[in-house]
């Protein structure tokens, strides 16, 4: 345990030592002392800090669209055209395949809902790889 000695009478009161393994420290240098003591919990605390906002800085942004969304809202348009009176509850991307070496296809899974009655509806939009124009859209409805 340190010990504080008082200094001599006539000095400021803030002048007092501080005696730590029989060296003498002012008191205004013990703060100085207590953050080297708990050094390595500090830096310990520092390193995850820094780790976490340098993570942050590589998140790729939140208004960046994934690459699958603009066929995501043509299924959605293509279905309320043919399903004019149901409401489109649920999507899901499924995933993209390739069809032929030129197309590929991107399915997606509605959940629709007219009434008390709920059916799943599987979108499969096929398009050309380079121009993106489409070739074919079907429908796969399941109960």
């Amino acid at each position: 345990m340190p010990h504080l000695q008082n200094r001599p009478t006539g000095s400021f009161p803030f002048l007092c030592t501080l005696d730590i393994h029989q060296t003498q420290f002012f008191l205004w240098e013990v703060p100085t002392l207590l953050v080297f003591a708990n050094f390595p919990r500090i830096s310990a605390r520092i390193t995850v800090l820094l780790t976490f906002l340098i993570a942050l800085t590589f998140v790729s942004p939140a208004y960046a669209e994934p690459p699958y969304a603009k066929w995501g809202r043509m299924a959605m348009q293509q279905t309320k055209q043919h399903y004019p009176h149901a409401q489109i509850v649920d999507y899901l991307h499924v995933g993209r395949i390739k069809k032929t070496p030129t197309t590929s296809e991107e399915t997606f899974k509605l959940l629709l809902q007219e009434g008390n009655r709920k059916r799943a509806l599987f979108v499969h939009i096929e398009f050309d790889n380079k121009t993106e124009k489409v070739v074919r859209i079907t429908f796969d409805e399941r109960a």
